[in-house]
């Protein structure tokens, strides 16, 4: 037998998992990141944490697969995209906390490039919108805040890097400092169309070249693990942002295949091939992952609060004690009683893009119970996941496109079938669970095997795609329409400010 290992790290947690040839799951290991909130809009995770967890779940899915690193062909890396590391290449050590990718803090920087009038030339190099998601603004927050981490950055005497470059510099002790064009293209600081660091971004944000690590395609030889860390030494053949890795997984290699990933955000990608087009509808253009210098690009949208409501009604309101039982409570009654709940708690991001919206619940009556509000909760996810793909269809027909005909889902709340179904209601188009959810990890497996030799090409890997449920609309397009204006109603309440 061949086995594959992803290292999976989220915003919530470090995952490993081992993986056959035929791309069936053999051994899982996961353990909690804790958050840190040091004040409202800041969120940030400690990096030696980040490596603590994701190496403890490497060795034990080992143990649970029973295997050594010498029977693994390659390991491929997955990771929180955005987030932020800086340290000190000489020590190892993080010179301050990471800053998450929900992190706000950055936020008058960006209002200063939109104010300079630089969010074209930012867009037609990178494919983003000016905000404070992306790692660039991050980077530079760190560099005038963190006491002399300029003129050691100058010095080349600092490494900075999203999670897998810190990952990858972890796993190989310091020899690689290095990231794939996935996670590269969420720094605004790459320009996309050359696959390179741009001069001129990096120059506008006062960014040093020398901090920035080489940028390979997503499936790639990009060296190998020590020893020490697993065992033996393994073939390090994948990385990829966690998104682009689920669209990877999902076996979406064509263009108008789409994809959305139900985490802690949502994520939805679709594939448009080696087309970079510009959103004219609040949209991304990013990277698809990359098995070779050939450009390839996905339209993306991106939820900061999707499975985290969720964490709020148990964590926040008390609703529930496990998130599993969210959905016997929100089934507990026949619909949510004409209340809505936006869940901007750390603003919204596409299509609206408005960093001052803050989380509201309308609708509210005498009747209303704490079911109505999970319920809503939950529906939520799907009416922002709604908002999404019908931006992504308008650009799709304006680029002379047909717009995405099915959806194909994954990440943790994908198993929730009422949501699924609501999905489906709202879209009109079926939505497809596959027979493996574990697609981001999956797409970094993939990756590391078609580099390693373990599979010949992305068409071997489509026919290994296989759907476990499809969801189909039962809902009429007139209801799902009203529904959606009344969502749209909500939000701007929610913007008003």
């Amino acid at each position: 037998m061949t086995y594959l290992l992803a290292l999976d790290q989220g915003t919530s947690s470090s995952r490993s998992i081992v993986f056959d040839q035929q791309g069936q799951v053999v051994a899982l290991a996961q353990k909690e990141l804790p958050q840190i909130y040091p004040q409202p809009g800041w969120v940030e995770h400690d990096p030696m944490e980040i490596w603590r967890t994701q190496l403890a779940t490497a060795k034990e899915a080992l143990v649970k697969a029973k295997l050594k690193a010498g029977d693994i062909r390659a390991l491929g890396i997955t990771n929180q995209r955005e987030t932020t590391v800086l340290w000190n290449r000489k020590t190892g050590q993080p010179v301050h906390h990471a800053i998450v990718w929900q992190d706000r803090r950055a936020e008058p920087t960006c209002a200063q490039l939109r104010e300079q009038g630089h969010a074209q030339l930012i867009q037609a190099k990178t494919g983003l919108l000016i905000d404070a998601y992306f790692s660039g603004t991050k980077l530079k927050w760190l560099l005038d805040h963190v006491p002399r981490a300029r003129e050691q950055a100058q010095r080349g005497e600092l490494a900075f890097g999203t999670v897998d470059s810190w990952l990858l510099w972890q796993l190989t002790e310091g020899a690689l400092h290095a990231t794939d064009v996935t996670n590269a293209s969420r720094t605004m600081l790459f320009n996309v169309r050359k696959n390179e660091w741009d001069a001129e971004l990096l120059q506008l944000l006062d960014i040093p070249i020398e901090l920035m690590p080489k940028v390979l395609p997503s499936s790639a030889a990009f060296g190998e693990t020590r020893p020490s860390v697993l065992g033996a030494a393994i073939a390090i053949g994948g990385v990829a942002g966690d998104q682009q890795s689920a669209l990877f997984g999902q076996a979406c290699f064509k263009e108008g295949m789409a994809k959305n990933t139900y985490g802690t955000g949502c994520f939805m990608l679709m594939h448009t091939g080696t087309k970079f087009q510009t959103s004219a509808n609040g949209l991304l253009t990013t990277s698809a992952a990359q098995v070779s210098a050939r450009t390839e690009f996905a339209t993306e949208g991106s939820v900061f609060v999707g499975g985290a409501v969720v964490q709020w009604l148990r964590d926040g309101l008390r609703a529930i004690k496990g998130s599993g039982e969210v959905q016997s409570l929100a089934e507990s009654v026949p619909d949510s009683g004409g209340v809505m709940v936006v869940p901007a708690f750390t603003g919204l991001g596409a299509p609206y893009w408005k960093p001052d919206a803050r989380g509201t619940i309308t609708g509210l009556t005498r009747g209303t119970t704490v079911a109505h509000i999970a319920r809503a909760a939950l529906e939520s996810i799907a009416y922002q996941s709604s908002a999404l793909l019908q931006a992504m269809s308008r650009d799709a027909v304006a680029a002379g496109a047909a717009p995405v005909s099915e959806l194909r889902v994954d990440g943790g709340a994908c198993v929730n079938d009422l949501l699924m179904q609501f999905q489906a209601d709202l879209l009109g188009i079926p939505v497809v669970r596959p027979a493996v959810t574990e697609t981001t990890a999956l797409g970094a497996a993939y990756l590391a095997g078609l580099s390693s030799g373990v599979y010949k090409s992305t068409d071997e890997l489509s026919a290994l795609w296989k759907a476990e449920r499809r969801f189909l609309p039962t809902l009429g397009s007139d209801r799902a329409a009203e529904l959606m204006g009344q969502w749209e109603h909500a939000v701007r309440q929610a913007t008003l400010a």
